[in-house]
């Protein structure tokens, strides 16, 4: 078969296939030309998820009649002022977007320049088929209609119009977060969907695009490492979600999806989240520009770092230093479903006032004061002021709670935010007074946390303490399980664990960490072998080893069930405030939350 060089219109779609994969695409592009032109203001209206009709329109420079001609011809850009391609700064360069997109729709393209006459042209699947004078301010409008109308092949592969227009929404969120400076509005079948403000600091806009409550959870990330530098917004440990798709990257202003980021993520909070839990995370990481390929994908969703782990380490060491600093910080304020749940009594309505027509009188005596049965047939006279009600409950079921004479005087909130212990609910619960609030404190959870900082600590420095069993025990398991553990006998040695292999399906346990006290052996070696099976492929030794801190911290916490004197649960709230990431537990699950004084004034009317 001979070589042939392709037709215009053919390699146009070509291109066109590498670029404009689905209207979300589209989108992508023509919204970068509109912030690469200077826009301030950028409007989207989307028809049926983007399939039949996409229009972006902007309030930036504009291009005049000559210069929409050239915009419509391949590798035309004005964004490259020289050849250094390694050195753009802007959004898009390759100046494919504009004629890719036109060769497989109907695109309508209008501009006018400050000063100038506005021009309009239209181009359908590759033809010019009109062109003249257009109304239209300062600025660009793109319509986009039928998609791939003329590429059947390419037109069945696309999704539904529900899940073409999310992906058209997350193209839109991604670059409004990344230029908090521009206004974004989008419409969808004539419904305003988004909607935000330019000029807005970059927690309020992330805050916009994601969840409102992230504002009051979150923290900031603020990390200079030579000429990179990483800013940006995170969410607490105990403000996560069940699925990874609050996780955005900006690399030099440009929303990217790497791999690099997950396992970044994965490392900064490691034994803050359970492995099934997500962070809320808006991460904006600016680099010189000989640092890193944005041209590495067509449609730049994707860069390649010189140096990665550099990055990698930035990374998790700016995310884990911004929540060390705020300690034992959890989510301030219960969930309005949870505040809703607390029961309020009913009001009982007031009697309407007698009237000179109505049938009582204020000498008459009340409903509340008649005799019982005083209707028909009355049996008695017994009134309902006269009877004695016992509020004393059947002795099997006395509530749960308890309380000692704590009579401290409520402590400054700046000094001791978890206030001073008042009781103990359920055992299990440590109900606390502070300056601005009741403070509810789960003392197995917080225990938890406390012991596996202890557990951190003493690694980082050296061996953890061990206490030498009396009598080894002997822990039966199966051979692979034998195996795992005892090649992870020296780190476990280094946690205070001293075990050693004892024939082909039993380990002998010699030690445990001290600080645990009286444990059960079985359970903790069982538990600590299913760490070590779950995640042996994926983790190095250090990283299971902080898995296997975390399961042994368990086993060594306060239990459930404990009842605690006001001593101990003031010590523990001590411990609390002064002890890193003491506010979630090692599964990402918040060891206090706090109820506002407005909260509980509210819940008795009193606001």
């Amino acid at each position: 078969m001979s070589i042939r060089r392709l037709p215009e219109k053919l390699v146009n779609r070509i291109a066109a296939g590498e670029v404009v994969e689905r209207p979300a695409a589209a989108l992508k592009e023509l919204v970068e030309n509109a912030i690469d032109a200077g826009a301030t203001r950028i409007s989207v209206r989307i028809a049926e998820g983007g399939i039949s009709r996409l229009e972006v329109e902007d309030d930036g420079c504009g291009m005049t009649a000559a210069d929409m001609v050239l915009a419509l011809e391949r590798h035309a850009t004005s964004k490259l002022p020289d050849d250094a391609i390694e050195d753009v700064t802007t959004l898009g360069f390759r100046g494919e977007a504009l004629p890719s997109i036109a060769s497989v729709a109907r695109l309508t393209l209008e501009s006018r320049v400050a000063g100038g006459d506005g021009w309009k042209r239209v181009v359908d699947n590759g033809a010019v088929v009109a062109e003249g004078p257009a109304a239209l301010g300062k600025g660009t409008r793109v319509v986009v209609e039928d998609l791939f109308a003329r590429v059947p092949a390419r037109r069945k592969f696309l999704r539904s119009g529900r899940s073409e227009y999310a992906a058209c929404l997350d193209v839109v969120r991604r670059l409004a977060m990344a230029r908090p400076d521009i206004g974004f509005t989008v419409e969808h079948d004539g419904r305003r969907v988004l909607d935000v403000q330019g000029g807005q600091d970059q927690l309020a806009r992330v805050a916009a695009l994601t969840q409102r409550e992230l504002a009051a959870n979150s923290i900031g990330v603020d990390l200079d490492r030579g000429e990179v530098h990483l800013g940006g917004v995170i969410s607490l440990p105990t403000y996560n979600r069940g699925i990874a798709d609050h996780q955005y990257l900006f690399v030099n202003g440009r929303p990217v999806k790497d791999r690099l980021l997950v396992g970044a993520l994965r490392g900064a909070y490691a034994d803050l989240l359970a492995r099934d839990r997500h962070p809320v995370v808006a991460l904006f990481l600016d680099v010189p520009t000989s640092e890193v390929d944005v041209n590495v994908h067509p449609a730049k969703t994707e860069v390649r770092f010189r140096d990665p782990q550099l990055v990698r380490g930035m990374i998790v060491g700016g995310l884990r230093r911004a929540l060390d600093e705020h300690g034992f910080r959890s989510v301030q304020r219960p969930a309005e479903a949870a505040l809703a749940a607390w029961q309020q009594e009913p009001v009982a309505p007031q009697p309407p006032a007698p009237t000179l027509f109505s049938t009582s009188s204020p000498y008459s005596p009340s409903p509340a004061t008649r005799p019982f049965g005083s209707g028909e047939g009355a049996a008695t006279t017994a009134l309902l002021r006269d009877r004695i009600v016992d509020f004393a409950p059947p002795r099997d079921v006395l509530p749960m709670g308890r309380a000692e004479p704590a009579t401290a005087p409520v402590p400054e909130a700046a000094a001791h935010p978890l206030g001073i212990a008042r009781g103990q609910i359920a055992k299990t619960y440590i109900v606390a007074e502070a300056e601005d609030g009741l403070v509810i404190v789960d003392q197995h959870a917080a225990h938890e946390r406390l012991v596996l900082e202890q557990l951190r600590r003493a690694m980082g420095g050296q061996a953890v303490p061990s206490q030498g069993l009396l009598l080894p025990e002997v822990v039966e398991l199966d051979e692979p399980a034998c195996d795992r553990l005892e090649a992870a006998a020296p780190g476990l040695a280094a946690l205070g664990v001293e075990l050693e292999r004892f024939g082909p399906a039993a380990v002998m346990v010699r030690a445990t960490p001290a600080m645990l006290g009286a444990i059960d052996c079985q359970r903790l070696v069982n538990d600590i072998a299913d760490d070590l099976a779950g995640y042996d492929a994926v983790l190095g030794l250090n990283e299971k080893l902080e898995l296997v801190a975390a399961t042994m911290a368990c086993h060594g916490s306060v239990r459930a069930g404990r009842t605690l004197a006001v001593a101990e649960m003031n010590a523990l709230l001590r411990q609390m405030e002064v002890t890193p990431h003491s506010g979630q537990c090692n599964h990402g699950r918040p060891t206090w939350v706090k109820l506002a004084m407005d909260d509980v004034e509210k819940l008795f009317g009193r606001k």
